[in-house]
This record gives structure tokens, sequence and C-alpha cells, in this order.
């Protein structure tokens, strides 16, 4: 599908990543001549690594009110329109098999290759030119678009951004998009990492690096926002689903409460267990809430080394309360180089939420992650990208 021939295009779309490829492949359907670059050696790098190597390719509940963005509206359109189910049809077209974990998110039973094999076989079949290991040197509209790259000059009428943001930049990730749509006057909103590990100051973290690996159910919370699934300790913080969803909502400064026992009614059961555990050490008592690591660890910290009958009520109520709502302020996040996505992007208000298209800048789109819109673990972001980058392309 690479090779030469001619530099004039329909449409020119940067980034053969998830949102490209899907751009692609529906732009190419409408008999559109597409060129797709992207300065790395392969497509859909990204895509490879997703869900452990297996690609959590979407989620069963995808809808806009799991999406964060400076307009929580701007998704519907898109979302409504390349739905999670057409992109199972897709997935079931090429017979690849897939099986449904936790909270509705869909991966493969085998290897993410397969998702990107589909993808470029589907770009194949309506002939794009996709080529690999070309690095853009200049973007300019005189009339048509011109893309200068290390390899020659592509013109097209539309130019399509779908390079995503620089999370994981060790995968390739730039912040390229953003940069181009700046140098076409795009406003950008909020740009940070998201879905990342939380990093502790040095207190926190002398309690945390020895429980490193510790991982248990818990309820993260921000306010009204809350998240019920795995949280990881770790040497450097903590990591884990639930923890990762919660970043996405954090500011710098702000408490993070922790439900170490979601179900559980803590001070209750360490009162209980005094009355009928009355020899029992805190550590075995704690042991049978927490795992045997943190329950040890709690209990050194909190509670003095006699039998639950020797201990006062209000010590027992005061360490069920912290169980059930720990509250701690993290130092910060590991940064780009851990974070699942980029928050943020460009600025909704330019943008068409029909099509995609730049408002300001006819024939100019920007697709999927570099748009500020950013959907919670789980899926969510591989949606996006699908549905985002089939609406630009029906009419790029």
């Amino acid at each position: 599908m690479s090779g030469q021939g001619s530099s004039r295009f329909d449409v020119i779309i940067l980034g053969a990543g998830a949102a490209g490829l899907m751009c692609a492949m529906s732009a190419g359907a409408r008999g559109r001549r597409v060129l797709l670059l992207d300065h790395a050696d392969q497509p859909g790098k990204k895509i490879l690594i997703s869900g452990g190597g297996r690609c959590n390719f979407t989620n069963l509940g995808c809808t806009a009110e799991r999406f964060l963005s400076g307009n929580r509206h701007f998704a519907k359109s898109a979302l409504a329109r390349y739905t999670q189910h057409d992109f199972i049809a897709l997935i079931d077209k090429h017979r690849i098999a897939w099986h449904e974990k936790t909270l509705g998110q869909l991966f493969c039973d085998g290897s993410a290759r397969q998702v990107v094999d589909m993808l470029v076989a589907e770009c194949e079949a309506v002939g794009v030119d996709l080529r690999c290991s070309h690095r853009v040197t200049g973007i300019e509209k005189p009339d048509r678009y011109r893309v200068a790259t290390d390899h020659g000059l592509f013109e097209a009428e539309s130019l399509v951004l779908a390079t995503g943001g620089p999370s994981i930049p060790k995968m390739g990730a730039t912040a390229f998009s953003h940069e181009v749509a700046k140098r076409f006057g795009l406003p950008l909103k909020n740009v940070r990492p998201a879905l990342v590990p939380f990093t502790l100051s040095a207190d926190d973290l002398a309690l945390m690096q020895p429980l490193s690996g510790v991982s248990l159910t818990c309820v993260a919370s921000i306010g009204k926002t809350a998240f019920r699934e795995a949280m990881l300790l770790t040497h450097r913080g903590m990591s884990g689903p639930a923890i990762l969803q919660i970043s996405s909502y954090w500011r710098e400064g702000q408490e993070v409460a922790l439900d170490l026992l979601p179900d559980t009614d803590a001070a209750l059961s360490l009162l209980s267990a005094k009355r009928d555990r009355a020899k029992a050490e805190p550590k075995t008592v704690l042991a049978g809430l927490l795992p045997s690591r943190l329950a040890t660890a709690v209990a050194e910290a909190h509670l003095p080394k006699r039998p639950m009958a020797d201990l006062p009520d209000k010590a027992l109520r005061g360490l069920g309360e912290q169980l059930n709502r720990w509250r701690l302020t993290p130092s910060g996040t590991e940064g780009y180089a851990k974070a699942e996505v980029t928050l943020g992007g460009v600025d909704t208000a330019a943008l068409s939420s029909q099509t995609l298209e730049v408002k300001s800048v006819p024939g100019l789109f920007v697709i999927g992650e570099a748009v500020d819109v950013t959907g919670w673990l789980g899926g969510y972001n591989f949606q996006w990208a699908w549905s985002s980058g089939w609406v630009a392309g029906q009419v790029a």
C-alpha cells in the first residue's frame, strides 16, 4: 500500500493510529483519493500495546456522559453516528474473536495485531495510500493543503490531524497535532496527562513503598465523581484502574478520598470483632478485611499491639472511618510517560460536532485524542477514535 506516484490527493491524513486509520477507510470508501502518513515505521503502534496486547477496542456502555470535555455535549453526534455496535460489526466481519470483561469492556481473544491488520486491510480495500516513516517538515495552505515531508511534497483539498497527543512518548507520541492546530489559530484547552498513576509526598511514600504490589478493590472519589475498581500500591505511589480513572478529574493540590472497604462499615466490623474475637490481634482481624501486608501495616501504624478486647472503642471507630474514607493529597502524577491518554486538546468550540471540521479553516479536520474529548478507561477512547475518524471521513 505504500509507494510513489502522484503527489496530489483528495485527502491527506496525518497519523496512522486508531482515528487516522478509521478516517482513511471511511474517506476511501467514498471514492476519495487518500494519503495516510505516519512518522513511525508501522501503523497502529499504540493499538498494539493497548489492553495488555489484546486491545480493549470499545465499551458496551459508551455514552457521551463518560467523556470529559469543555463541552460535554460535543461527542454525542459522532458517537451516535458511528456506535460501539458498528465497530463490533466490523470486528465480527473480520471474524476476530472477542470477549467482554468487567464494566462492558471488550477485548480481542487473541492479539491487538488483529485489529491493526483489520484496519489496514479495510484501507487497502478502498485504495488508501499508506506511507510510514514519513516525517512532516512543513504544512501550508495557499489554496490547497501542502504537506512537506522528508520524502517529498504532497497536496490535497482536505487535511486531517490525527496524530493524537503527547501521552506515551516512548511509542513516538508527540504534541504535533496541537502544534499544527495552534499555527492555524485554534485554541487548546486543559492539556495534561490523564488516566495516569499518582505520585505521593515523601511521608505517604514511606508508608506505601513497603506495600508495593498490594492490590485491592476500592472506591476512589473526588467530590461526587467516584470509581469503584482495583487500586494498586506502587514504589512511586498509586495506580490501578480506580486511580487512573479518578486522575482525569484531579487537579494539583486536590484531595482524593479512598474507601478501602466499599461494602463494609469498617468501624462496625472492628467493634464487632472486639466483642466476638476478643483475644485476636488487630492485624489478624484486619487481615480478614484487607490484603495481609496492608492489614499489618495499618495495624502497626494506627493501633497498639494488644488484643482487640483491650482497644478503646474510640480508636477502633477512628480507624474504621479512615478505612472507609482515607484522604490523601497526591504530590503529582507520573506524567505523559505513563499516561494512557492526553486530556484536553483542540477546543471543541472551534470544530463542527457533526464533521470534526474546523469552522474557521475549510477542509481542515481534527479527530481522536487531539480533540478536547477524553474518555474513561475501558475502551472509551478507542470508540471516540473510531467515531470521530468515521464522521470526518464521511466529508473530508
